[in-house]
This record gives structure tokens, C-alpha cells and sequence, in this order.
């Protein structure tokens, strides 16, 4: 099997994201999902919601930019509330 960056979605509380993509990507986020599930094939409802990859897709993605990581060290700590532009409901 093809090693993919993301192996596995940990469990964590739900959470409501409203995002708009363009459809192609939808359609590679949505195979995705099939990927790291393992469940390739199999229908819709056995795979796991392919929201729940955004965040670890957008942390991953800020965690391996080493510009915006240079940046963020030289940076005061801020407040963590408000900051990440996604609407929570837990």
C-alpha cells in the first residue's frame, strides 16, 4: 500500500468547518479520505468524513513551511482564541 502523509484520523471532538473548495479538490479530498481508510471502494457511508482531514491537512501543511515556521518563532506568543478562522461547535 501507498504511504500517505496522513495514515490515520484520530478521534477528537466534533467539529463543524464551513469551507468552500472548487470541485476537483472536493473530488481529491474525498479519495483521500477513501485512502487513509482503507476502505477503498466500498460505499460512501463506510468512509470516514472527509472534513475531519482539513485540519490535519492545513496543521501538517504549517508544520513542514519553514518560512511560516521561521516567522512564527520570531513572533510573540498570541491569544489561540479567535485565531484559526474556523467555527467550532462542540
Amino acid at each position: 500500500m501507498t504511504k500517505l502523509r496522513i495514515s490515520t484520523i484520530p478521534d477528537s471532538r466534533p467539529v463543524k468547518l464551513t469551507i468552500e473548495l472548487p470541485a476537483e479538490i472536493h473530488r481529491d479530498l474525498l479519495l483521500y479520505a477513501e485512502l487513509v481508510s482503507g476502505k477503498a471502494g466500498e460505499a460512501a457511508d463506510a468512509i470516514p468524513d472527509a472534513a475531519r482531514l482539513v485540519p490535519l491537512m492545513v496543521g501538517r501543511f504549517m508544520e513542514t513551511d519553514r518560512a511560516f515556521q521561521k516567522q512564527r518563532r520570531g513572533r510573540k506568543p498570541a491569544s489561540t482564541a479567535g485565531t484559526t478562522g474556523v467555527s467550532s461547535e462542540g
